[in-house]
C-alpha cells in the first residue's frame, strides 16, 4: 500500500535528492560521451569493428543506467501524476532504454566477431554481469508490461506479484552498475598501457566510476525510502481498477 502523504520538509529533501541525481545521470552521459569520443577515437559502425565498440559504453550508459534508474524514479518524481499515465511512461522509458541496450550489444558482438582475427566472446566476468543484468531487464519488462498493463489481469495477481517485481527492478538496476563499473575499469586498462601512472584519461575514468556509485546509491535509496512513496490520488482509486502500488 501507499504511505501517507510525505511532510513539506521531507518533500523538499526529495526534490533536492531528485534533482542531484538527474544531474549525475546527465553528468555520466557527457563525460562517457566525452571519454570515448576525445581517448578512444570516435564512433563508427561495421565498417571499423574496433572503434564500432565505442557505442556500447555509451548506450549502455544512457539505456542501462540513466534510463534504467529514470524509469524506476517516474513514480516518486511525478507524485502529482495519474497512475495510469505514469504506468505508460514507466513502460515507455522501460522500452527505451532495451532498445538502447540491444544496439549497444550487437556494437559489442560486432566489434568482436569482426575484427582480424575474431575476438572471443561472453568470457569476462564483466560480460557474465551485464548479461545476467540485460535478462533480468527483460524480463522485468515483459512481466511487468503482463501484470499492470495488460487487461484482464486480477489485481490480486498483481498485488502479489508488486513485491517481486520492485525487487527484481532493484537488482536489475544494481547489477546494470556493476557491470558498468566493471566493463569500465577492463576498458580502461586494455587501452591505457600508462593507467598506473594517472593520466588525464585515467583520472577521467575515474570520475566516471564514482559518479556511477554516487548515482547507483541516489536512486536506490529514492526508490526504497518509505517517506518518499507516492499518495495515491482519489482519480487512481476510481480510475485504475484500485491496483496496489508500492512505488
Amino acid at each position: 500500500m501507499e504511505s501517507s502523504s510525505p511532510s513539506p520538509s521531507s518533500l523538499n529533501n526529495f526534490r533536492i535528492v531528485y534533482l542531484i541525481t538527474q544531474m549525475v545521470g546527465a553528468t555520466i552521459v557527457i563525460l562517457m560521451g566525452s571519454w570515448v569520443g576525445v581517448h578512444l577515437g570516435g564512433f563508427a559502425w561495421t565498417s571499423r569493428p574496433a572503434i564500432e565498440f565505442n557505442w556500447h559504453p555509451l548506450l549502455m550508459s544512457i539505456g542501462m543506467i540513466f534510463l534504467y534508474g529514470n524509469s524506476m524514479l517516474v513514480y516518486r518524481g511525478f507524485r502529482y501524476a495519474r497512475k495510469k499515465p505514469l504506468k505508460i511512461t514507466h513502460a515507455v522509458i522501460h522500452g527505451l532504454a532495451f532498445v538502447f541496450t540491444v544496439v549497444a550489444l550487437v556494437a559489442a558482438f560486432d566489434s568482436h566477431n569482426l575484427a582480424t582475427p575474431p575476438r572471443p566472446n561472453m568470457y569476462t566476468l564483466h560480460s557474465w554481469i551485464g548479461l545476467t543484468a540485460v535478462i533480468l531487464f527483460a524480463l522485468q519488462y515483459v512481466f511487468g508490461f503482463t501484470a499492470y498493463l495488460f487487461p484482464g489481469v486480477r489485481d490480486s495477481l498483481r498485488s502479489t506479484y508488486m513485491p517481486v517485481h520492485v525487487f527484481f527492478g532493484i537488482l536489475g538496476f544494481i547489477l546494470a552498475v556493476a557491470a558498468a563499473l566493471t566493463g569500465l575499469l577492463e576498458k580502461a586498462i586494455f587501452s591505457m598501457q600508462n593507467y598506473s601512472s594517472l593520466p588525464p584519461q585515467a583520472v577521467l575514468v575515474n570520475m566516471i566510476g564514482m559518479l556511477l556509485v554516487v548515482y547507483g546509491g541516489l536512486v536506490v535509496f529514492l526508490v526504497t525510502e518509505p517517506m518518499y512513496k507516492r499518495k495515491a490520488l482519489p482519480e487512481d482509486v476510481m480510475l485504475l481498477t484500485h491496483s496496489p502500488s508500492s512505488q
